[in-house]
């Protein structure tokens, strides 16, 4: 066995870079880019948050973000509100119509889990979510 191959490192990297793609396949022919689904289903977690909070917990450029919920808004899932507490700043809500592409977005989601777990254990499968949010918690908390 290859042991750089399967370092920590790398499988993660592996594994994260092919269940993206494997979301990105199935979701192509929604109207939904991987990004705007992926910013849609952040948003739903942390709804009120000012963009650049949401752009942080993505891990991408304020900028990014800012084109991604203007395509999210025009699509009319996403609407800015001012913050009441700093007039520059904008919090981001859902609109209603973002419910039925949540929807969608959690089955292909469901469909791309059932695959990666395939010939994994109940057990094991909980011990290793356990363990990753584990690591993720170590990490995030320096």
């Amino acid at each position: 066995m290859d042991r750089q191959k399967d370092s920590l490192g790398f499988l993660l990297a592996d594994v994260s870079r092919l269940v993206r793609h494997a979301f990105q396949q199935r979701i192509e022919g929604s109207s939904l880019t991987h990004a705007q689904a992926r910013a849609l289903v952040y948003l739903s977690r942390h709804e009120g948050s000012r963009q650049v909070e949401l752009a942080e917990l993505l891990d991408v450029q304020p900028i990014t973000l800012a084109r991604i919920i203007d395509q999210l808004a025009e699509y009319g899932l996403v609407e800015r509100r001012t913050d009441s507490e700093d007039r520059r700043a904008h919090r981001l809500f859902l609109r209603p119509a973002a419910t039925a592409h949540l929807k969608a977005i959690e089955a292909v989601a469901a469909a791309v889990r059932a695959d990666a777990l395939r010939g994994v254990g109940k057990q094991e499968a909980a011990i290793l979510l356990s363990t990753l949010r584990k690591m993720r918690d170590n990490l995030g908390h320096h």
